[in-house]
């Protein structure tokens, strides 16, 4: 096989355009004794990609290019659909909003139709698994540390554009793409369900971009104005420049570097898409009189990117810009470019890759006439402030003569690199040096400390000449490089890198952070180096290189061409990338490609081989550099307790549709759906802990008893709205397993430790006991061993021919901070590349990033379950108040009170009672829950303070620990009892009782354990309500409500003897009053009767008035007669006494 070799980069020297030697393409040899059926199944697999696109909520199911992530804040468009949803497991009470961007996926493969593809893999059963990671913010003081992910199932949509098949002719999958308060840097890994074609994972980042705003229908930058034209002079023997960003927070990456133009290269997806923007900034130039400057140019020439800001250079001058970002921070911020220190003379600036104490950081160098100052710059939340380091007297005062080439931040330190120039300078206590010199000043707490590097070190014969320096955080590895190469662990003693070669000089290094650093020469060459080891190996220009491009170029691959030229050199994660521009056919673009660095060390190896006859074939054997065949681990703990990832889990609704296509409804509950599930996440932070330990678990509580009547309608088709809503496929998942590799990082708690194993398998057939320590070996390296130590257990495997070693890093030594881990194979010289597979990767050292400290994910809740049954054990009962609340139970308060507290893990779902120190103080209060007010510092130690005098506890206890300064008193699980008290001058004193119920008071209680607990690193808070009823009188009130109880009741018996006594007359006075008031009635009545009686008479006829009036008239006066004696002495005769 032939082929004609093609260059992949030009330096910023004219193109290279060279005529290569045709040669035998050797390398295809390798893979010839593999079966074809396996090669054409890994070819296919490799040409196979996922593509996403952003699309708007409202343009789903149109087939236009990708939105641009602008829009933050949740819309309100799923309201609509969830009021129809009137038979199913939701609760319509509650707010469901949706977010404003949809995630459509689709696959193609090199040299097929995408949408046939996409058909076909329906068919089959594919159904892409989505994966989004929320970073976390830089402010933790304002956001909580949580490394939270969410993982959905992509839903099948049909296009809406016109088709004239029965179901569909083109379609996507579509999931919801979240946005979290307090996150704008996102990761989105596709996978697939193991269904149908091939298709490897691929990982996009999607970030919200802050500078971009809405004009009408267009969207706009903020910073300046597009520019559609890429011209070849911007880019074309142009030298290739840094990428300088805040590492894991920065959502836009700039950069800068267009000549005579104040242009840079945004993109919020780490170059998947990109834009060249004109800057909206001024090109003048005041104060040239004291900064000297040889020439000006409207070139940006430092670009750095933060969380929420840009930072720029132009010429001396320093521009920044505050993004849009209303999910880190409230409020708004300038929108426009702002010049910052305006009387000063930039001349570089440094970038600081980690944030720190909740802020971003930059580094600006000043000249002229404050050369030897550092302006030290923190952003926070958008607001950017500068101090001026050091504050006394600058360097240039401390020692004479020097000249500030480059700073950069270190573990409590700022490092600085200075030159001195002939004229000499003398440090205190030092000799003068020679009249050319350099110098490392180690700015820390310690002091100010120094390293003379005078250029005839012993190290080489050519004068050392450096040009920046590089410190990586997490191992403590400093870097000094110009025409060198040293790096250091201590700052103290420095390894020299002889591979790299004393004629070349280095522009600028880039790393990973995971142990691999890439490095660019002034002339565009790039090497590679293994953290930690010695060997360099130059990846460009090489033999290795030449042969990856050829190979490519038989592809037809669009990522290489003949003519192109490097922009910049980049880490994304763990994989090197490069940003080129190529000129394929008289057009230029930007491309952005990846750098193979296993593949080119494994062809850079393939100049020894021999061949060795198998049967009637010969095969090529190529040499292994490697001491072992393989390297693989083993006995890998689950990886959430340690990485502390959380992880939700939600699936689409299933629709009633015999094709299995989503609706636009459909994906409107799938959006409501996921956004509750975040909702619920963010708010589950009750002091009472549950009694389920889930999120979810209240979502469903009340829901979870219908579940089979819900799953009749749904296999009925009679759900409303024509989705079912599966309760279980929304949850959250604790039982995450290990991928037999190292996680990205972990987290360790004081004493806590992470084991794991590593094969290591000889060559060769067999090896004998003795020599085994020999052939194959594993050690630790550690960062810092002040903070963490390492344990490696090996035990010979003689039959498999392997060894096995048992890893456990711990962190017995007390320590907080961030380490390094590192586990090196007997090749920890060399990266060591297998000669075997189609995908290769470099074994032998294995990295993982320590951070030892409180684990994120865990809190401390109040565990009234436990509470309430060990009161009800101890004091034989348990009142609570008259009007219960299920959510805040009462306590009484002559009983004595022990609470008890859970440690609730939110990643792993474990719970356990906090058996550790603490200090519980109360630091509010009310008679009503609108009426508690916070105590200040004062009022906090009168009422909780042992040492209190002014009658003002609240509580007190029996135990008899307290702090330091015997403030306050230190609970614990076994002495956790409190009496109440109350006294005089407390706030709960005397509290009179509202109605005829027991009078009630609210504690607000704060427990913490920082400073009292030894047992961990977490310091732990929580504030939550008490509800306390039976409180007491004060003795004054209770005396005096004593008195006018017993007044009132001796006066009520005084009265009933009183009483008594009169009873008789009183009731011989009623009944003569009844006599005479009925006689006086009754003599009222007989002389009506008798006068209307007469009326009557008269009125009668003749002969009835001759009869009756005779007898009328005499027994009237017979009864008048009768009646007369006795009238008369009823009315003269008074009643005896």
């Amino acid at each position: 096989i032939y082929f004609v070799r093609y260059p992949a980069m030009s330096p910023a020297s004219p193109v290279w355009l060279r005529v290569r030697v045709v040669r035998v393409l050797w390398a295809l040899l390798a893979v010839l004794p593999w079966p074809w059926k396996l090669w054409a199944l890994i070819h296919n697999f490799q040409e196979c990609t996922w593509q996403v696109a952003l699309n708007k909520f409202q343009r789903v199911g149109e087939n236009l290019e990708s939105d641009r992530f602008l829009h933050q804040e949740p819309v309100d468009t799923v309201r609509n659909v969830f009021n129809m949803l009137v038979d199913s497991p939701i609760d319509r009470r509650e707010r469901y909003l949706g977010f404003p961007y949809y995630l459509k996926i689709n696959y193609s493969c090199h040299g097929q139709d995408s949408e046939d593809l996409v058909r076909r893999g329906h068919l089959m059963g594919l159904k892409p698994l989505v994966l989004v990671t929320f970073q976390a913010p830089a402010n933790f003081y304002r956001w909580k540390i949580e490394q939270l992910q969410i993982q959905m199932e992509a839903a099948p949509f049909r296009s809406k554009e016109p088709c004239l098949a029965t179901e569909v002719c083109v379609m996507s999958w579509y999931t919801p793409m979240p946005i979290k308060n307090g996150s704008v840097v996102m990761r989105v890994d596709v996978s697939s369900n193991g269904v149908g074609p091939i298709i490897p994972n691929q990982r996009f980042h999607v970030n919200i971009n802050g500078f971009l705003k809405m004009e009408g229908d267009k969207v706009q930058f903020t910073v300046g104005d597009e520019l559609f034209d890429l011209k070849l002079r911007y880019f074309v023997n142009v030298p290739s420049r840094p990428l300088w960003y805040n590492v894991d927070q920065s959502p836009v990456l700039i950069l800068g570097g267009i000549p005579n133009e104040k242009a840079l290269i945004m993109t919020s997806t780490n170059f998947k898409e990109f834009s060249l923007v004109e800057l909206s900034i001024d090109s003048c130039w005041v104060g040239s009189f004291y900064c000297p400057q040889a020439e000006f140019s409207a070139t940006i020439h430092d670009a750095i990117s933060t969380e929420s800001t840009l930072f720029i250079r132009q010429n001396q001058l320093v521009y920044y810009f505050t993004g849009t970002y209303t999910t880190l921070y409230e409020g708004s911020h300038s929108s426009k470019w702002v010049r910052v220190l305006a009387s000063e003379c930039i001349k570089r600036l440094c970038p600081v890759y980690f944030s720190s104490n909740g802020s971003d950081h930059i580094i600006a160098l000043t000249t002229g006439k404050h050369e030897g100052y550092v302006h030290f710059g923190t952003i926070t939340d958008g607001l950017v402030s500068f101090e001026l380091l050091p504050r006394n007297q600058s360097m240039c005062q401390r020692i004479l003569g020097i000249h500030l080439r480059w700073a950069c931040v270190g573990k409590l330190m700022v490092c600085l690199l200075l030159d001195a120039f002939p004229g000499g300078w003398r440090p205190e206590g030092t000799q003068a040096p020679p009249p050319l010199c350099y110098t490392l000043l180690l700015w820390s707490a310690r002091g100010l400390e120094f390293l003379m590097i005078l250029g005839t070190e012993t190290y080489t014969n050519t004068p050392m000449v450096p040009k920046g320096l590089f410190f990586n955080v997490y191992n403590n590895l400093l870097f000094i490089w110009g025409n060198f190469l040293l790096q250091s662990y201590n700052t103290e003693n420095f390894l020299y890198l002889a591979d790299f070669p004393k004629e070349s000089t280095i522009k600028y290094l880039v790393n990973s952070f995971q142990g691999d650093v890439a490095i660019v020469t002034e002339t565009e060459e790039i090497w590679y180096l293994l953290e930690g080891t010695y060997q360099l190996s130059r990846l460009f220009p090489s033999k290795g290189w030449d042969i990856h491009v050829s190979l490519q170029v038989m592809k037809q691959s669009s990522l290489y061409a003949s003519n192109e030229t490097m922009v910049t050199l980049f880490y994304e994660e763990d994989k090197l990338y490069q940003l080129v521009y190529l000129i394929q056919k008289q057009q230029g673009h930007l491309v952005k490609r990846q750098v193979p660095v296993e593949n080119v060390l494994l062809y850079q190896q393939y100049d020894k081989y021999h061949v060795e006859p198998e049967g009637n074939f010969r095969t090529l054997i190529f040499t292994n550099f490697c001491p072992f065949e393989v390297m693989r681990l083993g006995n890998l703990p689950n990886p959430q307790a340690y990485t502390r990832q959380e992880r939700y889990l939600a699936r689409p609704p299933m629709v009633l549709n015999p094709s299995g296509f989503h609706t636009e409804n459909s994906l409107a509950v799938y959006q409501g759906l996921v956004y509750y599930l975040l909702w619920l996440h963010s708010k589950y932070d009750k002091p009472y802990a549950d009694p389920v330990h889930d999120p979810t678990w209240r979502w469903w509580k009340n829901k979870k008893q219908d579940k089979d009547y819900y799953s009749y309608l749904a296999s009925n088709w009679l759900s409303a709205g024509g989705v079912h809503i599966d309760m279980d496929s929304y949850e959250k998942v604790y039982d995450l397993k290990a991928y037999y590799r190292l996680p990205e990082r972990i987290f360790l708690d004081k004493g806590a430790e992470y084991h794991f194993s590593i094969f290591l398998t000889a060559r060769g057939h067999s090896f004998e006991m003795g020599t085994v320590i020999g052939l194959v070996s594993v050690g630790v390296v550690v960062a810092d061993p002040s903070c963490t130590e390492s344990l490696v257990k090996q035990r010979v495997l003689v039959k498999r021919n392997s060894v096995l070693f048992l890893v456990r890093p711990g962190t017995e030594l007390g320590y907080e901070g961030r380490v390094v881990v590192c586990v090196k194979g007997t090749c920890a010289p060399c990266p060591c590349v297998p000669a075997r597979g189609f995908s290769p990767s470099a074994q032998g050292n294995l990295m993982v990033p320590v951070f030892i400290g409180c684990p994120p994910g865990k809190r401390l809740a109040f565990d009234i379950t436990y509470t309430l049954k060990y009161m009800r054990l101890k004091n034989k009962h348990y009142y609570d108040c008259i009007y219960q609340d299920p959510e805040m139970p009462c306590f009484l308060f002559r009983d004595m009170f022990y609470p008890f507290f859970l440690i609730q893990d939110l990643v792993t779902g474990d719970s356990g009672s906090f058996k550790g120190s603490y200090v519980l103080k109360v630091v509010g209060g009310g008679r009503s829950l609108d009426s508690i007010v916070d105590y200040n510092e004062e009022e906090i130690y009168r009422y909780n303070s042992p040492l209190d005098k002014t009658d003002s506890s609240i509580w007190t206890t029996k135990t008899a620990g307290t702090t330091h300064d015997m403030a306050f008193y230190i609970m614990s699980y076994e002495n956790s009892g409190i009496e109440w008290l109350c006294l005089e001058n407390s706030p709960c004193y005397d509290m009179t009782p509202r109605g005829i119920f027991p009078p009630e008071f609210y504690f607000k209680v704060l427990v913490s354990n920082r400073d009292v607990d030894n047992s961990t690193y977490c310091d732990y808070q929580l504030i939550f309500l008490l509800h306390i009823h039976g409180l007491p009188l004060s003795a004054k009130r209770a005396l005096f409500l004593v008195i006018v109880s017993a007044s009132v009741l001796v006066g009520l018996v005084i009265l009933y003897i009183i009483i008594c006594l009169l009873w008789p007359y009183v009731v011989r006075a009623c009944s003569h009053l009844r006599w005479r008031i009925n006689n006086i009635i009754a003599s009222e009545s007989y002389y009506t009767y008798a006068t209307s009686s007469r009326v009557f008479s008269l009125s009668s006829q003749p002969s009835f008035e001759a009869i009756t009036k005779v007898p009328s008239q005499v027994d009237t006066k017979v009864e008048n007669q009768e009646d007369q004696p006795n009238l008369e002495p009823a009315e003269e005769k008074q009643p005896e006494t």
